[in-house]
C-alpha cells in the first residue's frame, strides 16, 4: 500500500515570506491617488492579487484544511478497496472460464 507523504510546508513559509516582501516594498510606491486612473486601479488590483497569494499561504500553513484532507484520505481509501475487490472478482471469473 502507498504511503501518504505529508505536506512539505517549509515551500509555502518560502512563498509566504517573498508575497510579503513584495508587499512591503510596492505599497508605499503604490499611487491610490483617485486621479491617477488606470495606474491607481492597477495598484489596487495588484495589491488585491498580494493579498490572495498571502491569504492560501496562510490558510495552508494553518491547517484549515487538515479536516478535509482526512476525508478525502478516507474517501481515497475506500474507493483503492471497491477496485481491489472489483478487480479480485474480475480475475477470479477471468480464471474460471
Amino acid at each position: 500500500m502507498k504511503t501518504v507523504k505529508k505536506p512539505n510546508k517549509w515551500k509555502h513559509v518560502v512563498y509566504l515570506i517573498l508575497a510579503l516582501a513584495m508587499l512591503v516594498y510596492a505599497l508605499p510606491l503604490i499611487s491610490f491617488d483617485p486621479w491617477a486612473g488606470w495606474v491607481s486601479l492597477f495598484g489596487a488590483v495588484w495589491a488585491g492579487f498580494a493579498f490572495l497569494v498571502i491569504g492560501a499561504h496562510l490558510h495552508f500553513l494553518l491547517g484549515v484544511n487538515e479536516e478535509k484532507q482526512r476525508e478525502l484520505d478516507k474517501i481515497r481509501r475506500a474507493k483503492l478497496r471497491e477496485w481491489e475487490l472489483k478487480w479480485q472478482e474480475e480475475g477470479g471469473r477471468g480464471q474460471s472460464v
